[in-house]
């Protein structure tokens, strides 16, 4: 069975006969009547009676001209859907999220709504390692990464900067100033997750520390943010770590958290290498990169 000749066996039954029909088809008579006689076959039932007086529609006929209807009716959501996935403006967009300061990403998916009130968009959340072997593997259509600037498979626009804070003990002298550099904490023993937990934000405050010229002794290891910042606020010897906001800065007991001067950190959506795609486009507007989102086909 073939959509024309449903196509042809409506306009049969909707015009009253072979010939307005063809007028309606732009085709020849001998066309429609050959593929609705085809599909008579094919279902094994008279669709249409014929007759010197005319042409009407079978009990056959009756039953099922709604449903070739709700076929064709289909058949063209089909094609409107794909046009709007082609266009951008429908589908399902991948995303491989972090967490963000504020309502950032939310304000960011609203605005993507406006754009595209069709295209669904599927969060996932994961460790970065695990998001770009889901975008390698063609699990994920883009992900949102801190402090990744660079891949060698993939195409990074920044979206978004933010600053970095520390955390030291409340007593402490530089505790009282309002924002602090990197040389300043030179001899405190810095509180930094393992390379393989999270390479671009050890890679990022390894490389600012070598910048300012200081090699902080090693203190524990970061685990969590919150254990990490009250094991700060309790240990006997002092020591600092490093972080970006996520859900407001922390405030805990015996912590101080200042302003770091100087360095920050990058938010970039990553993406496979190559033109955007058209819901790419309308994200990458949403997050703030109009530019990057009309990137030149090649």
């Amino acid at each position: 069975m073939e959509l024309r000749q449903l196509q042809y066996f409506v306009a049969v039954a909707e015009e009253g006969g072979f010939g307005r029909a063809a007028e309606r088809l732009t085709i020849v008579q001998s066309a429609v009547s050959q593929q609705v006689r085809r599909l008579e076959r094919e279902l094994g039932v008279v669709l249409l009676d014929r007759s010197t007086r005319g042409t009407r529609l079978s009990a056959a006929g009756e039953r099922l001209l709604p449903q070739a209807r709700a076929a064709l009716a289909a058949a063209e959501q089909v094609r409107r859907t794909a046009a709007g996935i082609r266009a951008g403006a429908d589908g399902v967009l991948r995303l491989g999220a972090v967490q963000t300061p504020g309502t950032r990403l939310d304000d960011a998916l609203a605005r993507l709504a406006d754009r595209a009130p069709g295209l669904r968009v599927r969060l996932r959340q994961g460790p970065p390692a695990e998001r770009l072997e889901a975008l390698r593997t063609g699990g994920l259509d883009a992900a949102l990464f801190c402090a990744v600037t660079a891949h060698p498979d993939l195409d990074l626009v920044p979206v978004w900067r933010d600053p970095l804070h520390v955390a030291l003990p409340a007593d402490h002298p530089l505790a009282a100033e309002d924002e602090l550099r990197l040389d300043r904490l030179a001899h405190l023993p810095l509180r930094l997750a393992a390379r393989d937990r999270n390479p671009a934000f050890h890679a990022l405050v390894t490389d600012a520390c070598r910048g300012a010229g200081i090699d902080p002794p090693p203190g524990e290891p970061f685990t969590t943010l919150r254990e990490t910042l009250a094991e700060i606020g309790s240990a006997t010897t002092p020591s600092w770590t490093v972080f970006y906001e996520v859900n407001g800065l922390p405030d805990l007991p015996r912590v101080a958290v200042r302003r770091l001067a100087g360095p920050t950190v990058t938010t970039s959506l990553a993406r496979p290498a190559g033109p955007p795609t058209p819901a790419l486009r309308h994200l990458l507007h949403a997050l703030g990169a109009p530019r990057a989102a009309h990137a030149p086909h090649p």
